[in-house]
């Protein structure tokens, strides 16, 4: 495809590494994670919401109050889990106590959560459309009545709406979802596991969605990614493997596995022996190409193709999460002066 448009969100930051607050992380250690991450100058702190660890607006207010400048944001809270309305309160809650500095992303959530807690909707693209449009209406202070496929509000307004617009995120895999985020969002966060060809794929579904809105592509894509970093090449990538493994078998079949091509084969290996046999079978390319592990100059060479292939900032998950100050400390000293630096103000793909 050709130029799709400059990559670059409402809320981009001089430095496109962020640092993710990693599931197993405690409460306890979130602030500490935040302040850390702050000091060494990474550029946004993401939270997620993977149920069931830390609650992900939770957690986002607890990064925003031990910072005093990064952006936060959220990658992903579920459409079905907290109503529109609620969704909204707090979001206008957190983005009204740190202006400009909230990054709320919606999506459908985990498939297997939904089903425990009998969440499952039953038109997705239809339920992430309804709870993105009546967040953003209602964070502008409409009165917002609604007869959904699968909300319904009556006459209901905030008390505290926001004086401007605030980007909203989704959490798209699929195009025909990755389209939806072009339609109505202001960006989408690219799962932990996709390759940099998969970063480009989903800019191009996204501004297929926008111009059929008539919106430029305009859209933030931040990428998480599984990361680890030591001067030993090989420790750092077994500190990696196991987490990798693991992902990769609760879902061996998705959009970045398919689009890949090793869905099959992942699937296969799965059936013979779940995580410890992915951790073992795997070849040495799914290393390479689902995750950032390795020496410095091999972890920034790895962030720079996701920057080139359209990503606007690479979110880095370091691993073990309990050695996530040694793993930040390391990335800053020596991988941020690695980086190439024509990309490290926002990048356009062709």
């Amino acid at each position: 495809m050709g130029d799709i448009g400059t990559a670059r969100g409402s809320a981009a930051a001089p430095n496109p590494i962020g640092a993710l607050v990693m599931d197993p992380l405690p409460p306890a250690q979130i602030a500490p994670f935040a302040r850390l991450a702050e000091q060494l100058g990474f550029g946004e702190l993401w939270v997620p919401e993977d149920y069931y660890f830390n609650a992900g607006i939770s957690t986002a207010a607890i990064g925003l109050g031990a910072t005093a400048r990064i952006p936060v944001g959220i990658g992903i809270t579920s459409a079905v889990v907290r109503h529109p309305a609620v969704l909204a309160m707090e979001l206008a809650t957190l983005a009204g106590a740190f202006p400009g500095r909230l990054l709320p992303g919606i999506g459908l959530g985990t498939p297997i959560c939904l089903r425990q807690m009998g969440l499952e909707p039953p038109s997705p693209l239809a339920t992430v459309r309804e709870c993105v449009t009546v967040v953003r209406r209602l964070l502008a202070g409409e009165e917002v009545s609604l007869q959904g496929r699968s909300f319904q509000l009556d006459r209901v307004r905030l008390v505290h709406p926001l004086p401007g617009p605030i980007p909203i995120y989704t959490g798209a895999m699929g195009p025909k979802m990755l389209q939806l985020c072009g339609e109505i969002a202001d960006g989408n966060i690219i799962g932990v596991s996709a390759t940099p060809d998969i970063v480009r794929w989903s800019r191009e579904q996204i501004a297929v969605g926008a111009r059929r809105a008539g919106r430029p592509f305009t859209h933030a894509c931040p990428v998480f990614v599984l990361y680890a970093v030591a001067p030993d090449r090989t420790a750092a990538r077994a500190a990696i493997r196991g987490t990798l493994a693991f992902l990769l078998s609760v879902f061996p079949r998705n959009a970045y596995t398919e689009h890949y091509g090793c869905a099959d084969e992942l699937e296969r290996i799965v059936a013979r022996g779940g995580p410890a046999a992915v951790a073992q079978e795997m070849p040495e390319a799914w290393l390479d190409d689902f995750a950032v592990a390795g020496a410095p100059d091999e972890c920034a060479e790895r962030i720079d193709r996701y920057l080139a292939a359209g990503a606007t900032s690479v979110i880095i998950a370091p691993q073990p999460a309990d050695q996530y100050a040694a793993q930040l400390e390391l990335t800053a000293r020596e991988v941020f002066p690695r980086l190439r630096q024509p990309l490290r103000e926002g990048v356009t793909n062709a």
